[in-house]
């Protein structure tokens, strides 16, 4: 197998082209690559008349890995997953565990029903939904003017 490096680039310096090699091959190395990743999930936050949905990028879990708690009014999405490969009868030279977990707190406003919170998991998105206290809802009136 030969193995061809592309250049990505960068000039020959006064260090030569021995250091961009190590340090290329360190850099992305997968050990580094997977583990230095940011775990924390991307999430959206949309507001209706009569709702907040909250909602949570997190692929690869199951609905059973998350956990959903409310304190006062910080709402915490937590979770953790371990996973460990284990190839029996060969001799290990490498053997790699994996862990992950997050947590993202959201502060509710006044205006959230903590009595009224729904979730649901689907497609690698968890969907949080906050009801609004009936009097903190869009009313809309005409006022006259005297």
């Amino acid at each position: 197998m030969t193995l061809v490096k592309f250049n990505n680039g960068l000039k020959n310096n006064a260090v030569g082209p021995f250091f961009n090699d190590v340090f290329d091959s360190i850099l992305n190395d997968s050990y580094f690559g997977n583990k230095l990743v940011a775990r924390v999930p991307a999430v959206n936050i949309a507001e209706t008349e009569n709702e907040f949905h909250i909602e949570l990028a997190v692929p690869g879990l199951r609905k059973e890995d998350f956990k959903i708690n409310l304190d006062k009014n910080v709402l915490t999405v937590s979770s953790e997953k371990k996973e460990e490969s284990v190839e029996e009868g060969k001799k290990i030279s490498k053997r790699e565990y994996n862990y992950s977990s997050f947590g993202r707190s959201f502060t509710l406003p006044e205006s959230a029903d903590h009595s009224k919170i729904e979730a649901d998991y689907t497609d690698g998105v968890l969907k949080l939904i906050v009801a609004k206290k009936e009097e903190a809802k869009f009313q809309s009136r005409e006022i006259a003017v005297k």
